[in-house]
């Protein structure tokens, strides 16, 4: 079962950076460019680009090394969010201006971002490795710090489909799974896709009802 501090992504990035006879403009491009790939141009262009304004505070959790933080650059403040330092340096390889702000967390928290200060929320090929009781600790620690309007956007593994079902390294999820454990944080579902992605679901949300016992 994965951990909060599983070092799955710090492998691959190793794996990457072994490994000369793959390499690409840079880091995260091998699985897909949203520039290119038409499934990955739906997100980027659904998800990401009606929310960029350059009045607005942003998270991105898990940037690897820039394919999606390079369409997230317009906001006021990116926060780029990772556990593994290496992640956060190799991100710094591509991309370095003022307005982003490296976070290196301990798992599931957002040191140093202030509270109700988060409009828009985007992972993307991080949540579909994560176990429920992650993505839960994960929804927790979100609810402070995002405004009551902010869009939430997370991609997570989708077992219903063949190709999820294929993957060793995707997490045992399901939309039914994700929609029950979104709402049961207190927040409300605004829009999803369980068909343009081959093997994993894409959700938008936001602050709903406090949930109980919070």
């Amino acid at each position: 079962m994965p951990k909060l501090t599983d070092p799955l992504h710090l492998n691959m990035l190793e794996s990457y950076q072994r490994d000369e006879s793959n390499r690409v403009d840079f880091y995260g491009l091998q699985w897909g460019d949203p520039n290119a790939a038409p499934a990955l141009q739906f997100v980027r262009d659904q998800y990401i680009a009606p929310y960029v304004r350059f009045d607005r505070k942003a998270i991105e959790i898990g940037p690897g090394g820039g394919r999606w933080t390079r369409y997230l650059l317009g906001f006021e403040r990116l926060y780029l969010v990772d556990y593994h330092q290496e992640l956060l340096d190799e991100l710094a390889k591509t991309f370095r201006v003022p307005n982003m702000v490296p976070v290196k967390n301990s798992g599931s928290n957002f040191p140093g971002i202030p509270e109700n200060s988060i409009d828009f929320v985007f992972s993307f090929g991080v949540f579909v490795h994560l176990d429920l009781e992650i993505i839960r600790a994960y929804l927790r620690a979100l609810w402070p710090i995002v405004k009551n309007e902010a869009n939430i956007v997370l991609q997570y593994s989708d077992k219903t489909k063949s190709a999820g079902q294929r993957n060793r390294t995707f997490s045992e999820n399901t939309p039914d799974t994700m929609r029950l454990a979104v709402s049961d944080a207190g927040y409300t579902i605004l829009e999803e896709n369980v068909t343009i992605l081959p093997h994993s679901s894409i959700m938008r949300f936001r602050k709903g009802a406090v949930p109980a016992g919070f």
